[in-house]
Order: C-alpha cells, then structure tokens, then sequence
C-alpha cells in the first residue's frame, strides 16, 4: 500500500498501561495490522495489581505511566477483544477517554478503566509503572 494511503486510515490515540505495552504479554506492537508509536506519557489516576495485569481507575493525583500509539479501526476491534476477553468479569473494564501528558503537551486518547467496584483489597502499584514494578 502506497505511504499515502496508509496516512489516510482514520486513527485514533490509544494509552496502554499493562499487558498491551511492548514486551509484555499482549504486546501491541506484535498486533496487525501495526500500531504507530507515539511516544511515552502520563496519566493520573491509581493502578492496582490484579495479579497477571494492572488495572487502573482514573482520577486523583497519582501518575500512572504508558505508551501511545495510533490504531486503526481494526486493531481497535482486536484492542476491545482482548480487554473484554481476558478479565473474569464482563464489566471489568471499560473503554474512556482521557488527557495524557505526552512531551509536555496534553493530548486524547483512549484508556481502558479498570471498573472501580473491583478494586477493593487490590494492592496498588505506587509506582504507577506495571513494567517497572510487576
């Protein structure tokens, strides 16, 4: 496909802060078709240890760290799947759009919500780096 064409598929910013960033086990960047790196940047919000993944409730003066990228509409469907497939509870996450401090700048993306009532009992990860920390 032409360069041009693949800079006219529609994209949207997605934050990845557990499993889904590189090297991990849902690594985005062995996902097709290919995500394009953005670069690294912060959130606030608290995350929390859920054994073989984070999650992350969004508020509060915490700063969680993660990577940006820009999918497509497709790898977004595959992005959705795997949140929706791997957690226990059909409500555990849910897709929402938040500010993220990307190279001093404020930009949107999208970021998977831990859903808040499973949290309790959970240790937090004070770091707000699951890579660093896990």
């Amino acid at each position: 496909m032409p360069e041009t064409a693949i800079a006219s598929v529609p994209q949207k910013l997605f934050f990845l802060y557990g499993t889904l960033r590189r090297g991990d086990d849902n690594d985005i960047t062995r996902l097709m078709p290919a995500p394009r790196w953005v670069g690294e940047g912060y959130i606030f919000g608290t995350m929390y240890h859920f054994g073989a993944y984070p999650g992350v409730v969004l508020g509060g003066d915490m700063s969680v760290f993660g990577e940006v990228y820009a999918v497509c509409a497709t790898l977004e469907d595959k992005l959705d799947s795997i949140e929706a497939e791997y957690p226990a509870l059909p409500d555990e996450y849910a897709k929402r759009s938040v500010q993220v401090l990307l190279d001093g700048r404020e930009v949107t993306c999208f970021v998977y919500e831990v859903n808040p009532q499973y949290v309790a009992g959970k240790p937090v990860i004070a770091s707000g780096d699951w890579v660093k920390d896990r």
